[in-house]
């Protein structure tokens, strides 16, 4: 296992062996390895011990998801007489299965939820104002174990702010450039044909054209060992990564429709985009003006934008969080797919922008001078 996903795997299972269990929150954007982690925390703990649930999948109504988590549990549930009347009620009985729940032999049981905080979509059921507050407070108070995350780290930092402090953040970390060189490891064979210079270089720049993303970096290795004969180029597998289609621009897709669809004002925040793709940092005024929007709504607009992690802001100046999904906007959000062309030179651009300097060659040592005969 990659390094720092190794150390946060200890975390979590620090956090869980403590006494009291403490609940760790686990905070990780698109394709940082958060649900393969909370899956393979599941497989480790036993299925008989720990239940994994995707929030995201089957958070519908209140009475629905309470069938689905409790007929797919391993855990014995008792329902009662009679089923909930309303989605309160719904919502009090899942509260209740969390709270009770026990693994063979009556010991505490461990629940995984993945993107957990995507229940606050019950909010808009009657009795239901305060779903996630209710939530955290029903888990705090339980004597189970928990283990939640989600990709929306902005929104679980306020969520979180007075949840109490049984409660841990534990936020996933981009790859350092050695990881990166591991997990490309597979795709060139282990090296065994690349000088070792030559090894640190490439790790050092997919890094930096993948702002240390596991998923990314994973699709530019699989594009780098498509390309025959273990070509170390990452800058033309980006380019093939990114036509249309191709697997790294899908999960860019995914990545940028689904943020817009947790946000509001799904068109002006594509525009807010659009300008930011052009140029960054920009300021509140600078955008508004671009924009063509008042000050006060185009800083609604970018509160926006920064409670689903599409962009952040550093002394009053915003830009994307993620360098590659800007280049994605550049490239895709545009009324005519690009050509292959247009592609490489828009990667090649990226690229002259983000790559470290190679090292220069070793000089070899002057010859030594001949020796008078």
């Amino acid at each position: 296992m990659i390094g720092p996903l190794a150390g946060i795997e200890r975390r979590v299972s620090m956090a869980l062996d403590s006494a009291p269990s403490r609940i760790p929150v686990i905070l990780g954007g698109c394709g940082t390895g958060r649900t393969t982690m909370a899956e393979r925390l599941r497989d480790r703990l036993g299925r008989g011990e720990a239940q994994f649930v995707d929030v995201e999948r089957v958070a519908t109504t209140p009475e629905r998801f309470l069938q689905a988590v409790t007929a797919n549990s391993p855990f014995p549930w008792q329902a009662g007489d009679r089923e909930p009347a309303t989605p309160r009620e719904a919502f009090d009985a899942l509260l209740r299965f969390f709270q009770t729940a026990r693994a063979p032999g009556n010991a505490p049981c461990t629940f995984v939820l993945d993107e957990a905080f995507e229940l606050r979509t019950f909010e808009s059921f009657p009795g239901l104002r305060h779903v996630v507050h209710d939530l955290l407070a029903a888990l705090s108070a339980s004597p189970n174990r928990f283990v939640l995350t989600t990709r929306y780290l902005a929104r679980a930092r306020k969520i979180l702010r007075d949840a109490g402090p049984r409660f841990e953040v534990v936020t996933m970390s981009p790859l350092a450039p050695a990881d990166v060189t591991d997990l490309l490891a597979p795709a060139f064979d282990g090296y065994e044909q690349m000088a070792s210079a030559d090894r640190d270089y490439l790790g050092r720049a997919v890094q930096a054209l993948t702002d240390g993303r596991p998923s990314y970096v994973a699709h530019l290795g699989r594009a780098m060992a498509d390309l025959g004969n273990r070509v170390a180029d990452p800058i033309s597998a980006m380019a093939s990564e990114l036509t249309p289609g191709a697997p790294l621009e899908r999960a860019c897709r995914y990545s940028y429709e689904l943020r817009l669809h947790r946000a509001r004002g799904y068109g002006a925040l594509k525009a807010i985009l659009d300008i930011l793709a052009v140029e960054e940092p920009l300021t509140l005024t600078e955008i508004s003006i671009r924009l063509k929007r008042t000050p006060g709504s185009t800083k609604d607009y970018l509160s926006w934008l920064e409670d689903v992690d599409l962009v952040a802001s550093k002394q009053k100046r915003y830009s994307f969080t993620d360098p590659l999904l800007r280049l994605w906007v550049s490239l895709h959000c545009r009324p005519v797919p690009p050509s292959v062309d247009e592609v490489a030179h828009e990667v090649q651009r990226y690229a002259a922008q983000r790559l470290p300097v190679a090292a220069p060659a070793p000089v070899p040592p002057p010859a030594p001078a001949p020796t008078p005969e």
